[in-house]
């Protein structure tokens, strides 16, 4: 085997990032990379016209109808802080899944703990999907927010969300959903289904830098403001702007991160999202069809479709998945993730929260030949317990 790294851990950071993303983002960040928007002067009003036009491309990007509802933040977790802070109060209910990340998980509990809100999480189907009936039954008079994943970051499966979208219309509830696993794999269609708020991150499948992400919001739609400071905009006002954008952003903006997810999308609209998604679903299916034959090897995530996106759970049965992956990493310089991927309650329903699991995650670089290696390697460990 060859000793070029073969990188699998595309759901934490896509790596490595299209060389025409990177100089896009740097000659732009070279050009204006002052603070847009705080100054009368030329560049400052190139970079935030530059800024505008990115909130465009996101709107655009989501299917979303107005660019100033497009909140830039650091990450996904960040705007989904910005989104369930600024949307619930005390003695609001909530509904969300077992399938979360904790960037919703914890938000969640510490609103529970700290001004006693009501939660409840739906359970996930043999295929990985939360059932949109469970949702319904779960809406209370004081229901105020539904928030789920489109896509698990753990069995990698795409969860309903314009059916889920359809019943929170029908009881008039706000529905968050979160895109870190999907958007660049998967249509998000905000306005078409009926979406209320988007959170989405730039470093994933988007092929931007990391500490940009965001929070598209439809009109209709208005998160209190939980943070406060300057915008640039009203600075007479001692309070914090109520127009948006500005509303819910703070202090000056990630110029390098704004440039970066515009060359992102920039790329994955010339190259298609669709093909590159169809890739890479030959491959993960390739994957999984490959360790189903391995002794040992127990896979969680469902068998893959075209609707999912390429991620793979599995653990080799008598060995810690943090062996595994330190064994992958140093014997065959193939890059994994163990553990529990901030998921935790995905792993105490699999029955893998004591030591967590190994996760492969695919990306638009990846090829037939990796899956191959990571196959040769897998089987070679599965062999020596």
């Amino acid at each position: 085997m060859d000793n070029r790294l073969i990188y699998l851990d595309n759901a934490a950071t896509s790596f490595p990032k299209p060389q025409e993303v990177l100089e896009k983002m740097i000659d732009n960040y070279s050009r204006l990379g002052v603070s847009p928007g705080r100054g009368s002067y030329d560049l400052a009003m190139e970079s935030a016209e530059l800024v505008s036009q990115t909130r465009e491309k996101v709107a655009n990007f989501f299917g979303a109808s107005d660019p100033e509802r497009v909140i830039f933040a650091s990450n996904a977790t960040d705007a989904l802080n910005l989104a369930i802070q600024g949307l619930v109060n005390k003695g609001d209910h909530v509904i969300s899944t077992r399938l979360e990340h904790n960037s919703v998980l914890r938000p969640l509990s510490h609103l529970q703990k700290e001004i006693g809100i009501e939660v409840d999480l739906v359970g996930f189907d043999q295929w990985g999907k939360a059932s949109v009936g469970s949702i319904e039954k779960a809406i209370k008079p004081n229901t105020k927010l539904i928030v789920c994943t489109q896509a698990s970051n753990v069995l990698g499966t795409v969860q309903p969300v314009a059916k889920i979208a359809e019943v929170a219309a029908a009881y008039g509830i706000p529905l968050l959903i979160d895109t870190a696993q999907s958007a660049g794999h998967v249509p998000v269609e905000m306005s078409k289904w009926g979406v209320d708020a988007v959170a989405f991150t730039g470093h994933k499948a988007l092929l931007g830098p990391s500490g940009i992400g965001g929070l598209v919001l439809s009109p209709e739609l208005d998160v209190k403001t939980t943070r406060f400071g300057g915008t640039g905009f009203e600075s007479r006002s001692l309070f914090h702007t109520q127009s948006y954008p500005y509303r819910l952003e703070a202090g000056t903006l990630n110029v390098l991160g704004i440039f970066g997810l515009a060359a992102g999308i920039d790329y994955l609209q010339k190259e298609g999202v669709e093909q590159a998604h169809q890739k890479e679903m030959a491959l993960i299916k390739r994957l999984y069809e490959g360790l189903s034959t391995l002794p040992g090897v127990k896979i969680y995530s469902p068998k893959p479709t075209e609707c999912d996106v390429p991620v793979l759970t599995c653990i080799v049965e008598g060995m810690a998945p943090e062996d595994v992956g330190s064994i992958l990493d140093g014997d065959f310089a193939i890059a994994v993730r163990t553990g529990l991927h901030c998921a935790p309650l995905v792993h105490a329903d699999l029955g893998t929260d004591e030591q967590g699991a190994i996760r492969f995650s695919l990306g638009r670089f990846n090829t037939d030949a990796d899956i191959d290696q990571a196959l040769q390697a897998m089987e070679i460990i599965s062999s020596s317990r």
